[in-house]
């Protein structure tokens, strides 16, 4: 399994992945095309195995205001016949200690008994917009106590509303 940075060539077996990780739901598909399309920083690796794009991690700016805050992790997808089998996780601590990514407050919507074993830990502030109480809304590297919401770039909301799904939902092992 080899681990790189997205390519354009990569992009098309990107949202292939994401169809596959994720059947039924055209969201996260549909949410990286226009992402890529509008030209969106993100940070993305995907994991390799035998010329095929076996799992996909991305990490987007989260904003306070219109300043930003941070990452936000989303989406992350592994290939059904690969999950449960260490791809997400080890994608996860990949990311975890890239430059861009090691130092910088993180943020994500997931199962937090799945994230938390990478530091994340459940919080409080900011509040996350698509999650009542924060109860799945999980950071790392964060030491804001100011109550604020925090932003997503604009194509989160306009593909549709993200759920908060469990970790098989979420495809990430």
């Amino acid at each position: 399994m080899k681990i790189q940075k997205v390519t354009i060539e990569h992009r098309p077996k990107v949202y292939a992945l994401l169809q596959r990780a994720f059947p039924g739901r055209a969201y996260e598909a549909a949410l990286v095309k226009k992402l890529h399309d509008n030209g969106r920083l993100l940070h993305e690796w995907v994991c390799i195995q035998t010329n095929k794009v076996i799992a996909y991690i991305a990490f987007s700016n989260a904003y306070r205001g219109k300043q930003p805050c941070g990452l936000h992790l989303a989406p992350m997808a592994v290939a059904p016949d690969f999950q449960r089998k260490g791809v997400g996780s080890e994608l996860i601590r990949f990311t975890l200690r890239q430059e861009v990514i090691q130092n910088q407050p993180l943020f994500v919507l997931g199962e937090p008994t799945y994230y938390q074993r990478f530091g994340f830990r459940l919080c409080s502030c900011p509040l996350c917009p698509f999650d009542k109480n924060n109860a799945h809304f999980l950071s790392i590297h964060n030491d804001n106590a100011n109550t604020f919401t925090v932003g997503y770039e604009p194509e989160f909301i306009s593909q549709a509303t993200p759920t908060i799904t469990g970790k098989r939902d979420k495809k990430s092992e």
